[in-house]
């Protein structure tokens, strides 16, 4: 036992006090954690082959923070990671719960996701991500337009499209997943702009499949690309098609979910003149793919912001909202990840996103992603009694927050 957890514990089970980039920051990015920051951490103890659970504290000028950290060996071949969902886009659910019915020895939650519809009463809130979403291949879902998105401010350069993913190769990466796909009839095509989005952009089009589940459409063409709380569009349509021809056409956008063999098109303004073309009974054929910018496609992959490149903090970062957060991070090479939750326990305090970056650094991360924080932060790991996984941190709303979606450990030994 002791040989077959040496890499993974070499990394972690030495108590270490460091001095956490005392003040000045770093080349390129924001200033760094307070001076005085002080990090330590725990012995850490293996949960299965190649995965390992620590904690840690680390002492800022405005109090502790505490800290929960898993450390995943994906040069081991036992070890995978996977997204973890409700098994439909459109829904929610606790990050235990999804662990558990994947069977994963651990979990985070992931990507920002639809909370909330105070801009737009009367329009279902659907839980669904911001970002794409890749699980075991499959391609899910695309990201919403940047000015539609929840969660904090994308610092410079950031995209929507970002993700954390998993490559066919079996290393860790951040990628871009930018969405190609069209709507073909006899005459010609019109582009696809969405794939189980709770937003599409202005003009766009997008496609809803059964993995999209049954809630409302409506959400779809309310608020514009770069104005969330824009009004929703009266310029809409929804046409479907099942086993490649049009067997309904509508003026506003439905509910329900959408039949196996079926996809539900959804466009507003121009996207839905095009699609107020099409005739029942015509020939159509739906194509798309996320395309990544990785040479190597991606076998999971979820959303967030990066917040460390070239094991540094990116430019742009908050550095004044403090919060409860979770992150993940790429050793160099991709074969160690690093997932990360804070503890919202009453009498701690959280980290800003500059400081988050800072710490992602220093524990060893050549690029790092922000992933949903407050109420959403969870971490879980397996209780090694046989029984399922319990619940490491705190989440600072006092119970589990249902969440879009979970970054899955999966470890076979």
């Amino acid at each position: 036992m002791k040989q077959r957890f040496g890499r993974v514990r070499a990394v972690l089970t030495v108590l270490v006090v460091w001095g956490v980039l005392a003040g000045g920051g770093m080349a390129g990015g924001d200033p760094a954690t307070a001076a005085g920051a002080t990090l330590r951490r725990s012995r850490a103890l293996p949960i299965a082959p190649g995965v390992a659970y620590g904690e840690f504290r680390m002492t800022v000028p405005r109090g502790v923070v505490h800290g929960h950290l898993l450390t995943v060996d994906l040069g081991d071949p036992r070890v995978s990671v996977d997204l973890l969902y409700p098994g439909v886009v459109g829904a929610r659910a606790p990050v235990s719960r999804l662990a558990a019915a994947r069977g994963a020895v651990a979990a985070v939650n992931g990507d920002f996701f639809h909370i909330t519809e105070t801009q737009h009463p009367g329009v279902e809130v659907t839980g669904a991500p911001d970002g794409p979403a890749v699980v075991s291949g499959r391609q899910l879902k695309a990201a919403v337009p940047d000015g539609q998105r929840f969660g904090p401010v994308l610092p410079p350069g950031a995209s929507t499209e970002d993700v954390l993913g998993v490559g066919y190769d079996r290393r860790a990466r951040l990628d871009r997943l930018t969405l190609h796909g069209a709507a073909l009839t006899p005459e010609g095509g019109v582009p696809l702009r969405g794939l189980n989005q709770y937003a599409l952009p202005v003009d766009g089009i997008g496609a809803y499949t059964p993995q999209w589940g049954p809630a409302s459409r409506e959400r779809a063409v309310c608020g514009k690309d770069t104005e969330r709380a824009a009004p929703c569009s009266t310029d809409t349509a929804e046409v479907t098609v099942r086993y490649g021809r049009v067997t309904a056409i509508e003026d506003t956008p439905g509910a329900g979910g959408v039949a196996a063999g079926s996809v539900v098109l959804v466009g507003r303004e121009e996207g839905a003149r095009q699609l107020r073309k099409l005739h029942l009974g015509e020939p159509l054929r739906v194509g798309y793919r996320l395309a990544g910018e990785g040479p190597v496609p991606l076998r999971f992959a979820v959303g967030g912001f990066p917040i460390v490149r070239d094991g540094r903090p990116v430019a742009g970062l908050d550095t004044v909202a403090v919060a409860v957060r979770t992150a993940a991070g790429i050793a160099p090479g991709g074969r160690v990840l690093y997932l990360l939750a804070l503890d919202g326990a009453r009498g701690q305090t959280g980290l800003t996103v500059s400081e988050l970056a800072s710490l992602m650094a220093e524990l060893g991360s050549k690029e790092a992603m922000n992933l949903d924080g407050g109420g959403s932060s969870t971490l879980v790991t397996d209780d090694g009694t046989g029984d399922g996984v319990v619940v490491r941190n705190h989440p600072s709303g006092g119970a589990e927050r249902p969440v879009a979606n979970g970054v899955g450990i999966f470890s076979f030994g």
